[in-house]
């Protein structure tokens, strides 16, 4: 039961981060799946104890990858769903438990706190980009066999 609560959970704050970031009515849905899969990886990964930075690393790779797929299949540009399906994995809740920290002067605690959330903000980011350097790589090499055969 708690699997299907994260399910359907990750799905609406994808879909409604969709509806306040102005995707396309059509894209809502997709927006949510892409969200509701790169929130499902981390879960399962982190009930499985691996390293939330890992966790997080992996889903946001698995999003830009669902994205792109996505925008490929709907002609629709790669943001629309990379951006509504990061927002889960997003550390809201560690950065601001960090700030609360620091207006109460437990520094050590806020700190601790706030190298987590930059360090799972960084995996986000990574897990993008290198998602993003994969799909040129393989563009690039079926571009340059489609050359080569043209000789």
């Amino acid at each position: 039961m708690h699997i299907i609560e994260q399910l359907v959970t990750s799905f609406i704050s994808a879909a409604a981060f969709g509806i306040i970031f102005n995707a396309p009515k059509q894209s809502l849905f997709k927006c949510g799946i892409v969200g509701m899969l790169g929130w499902i990886i981390y879960i399962l990964m982190s009930l499985n104890e691996a390293d939330t930075v890992l966790a997080t690393l992996l889903a946001s790779f698995v999003v830009a990858v669902v994205s792109q797929v996505f925008a490929k299949m709907y002609k629709t540009p790669v943001i629309i769903f990379s951006v509504a399906g990061i927002i889960p994995l997003v550390p809201g809740g560690l950065a601001y438990d960090a700030m609360r920290n620091f207006v109460q002067n437990d520094y050590n605690a806020a700190i601790n706190l706030a190298a987590k959330a930059f360090m799972i903000s960084g995996s986000i980011a990574i897990g993008l980009i290198f998602s993003e350097v994969i799909n040129q790589v393989i563009r690039n090499a079926r571009l340059n066999a489609s050359a080569r055969r043209m000789r």
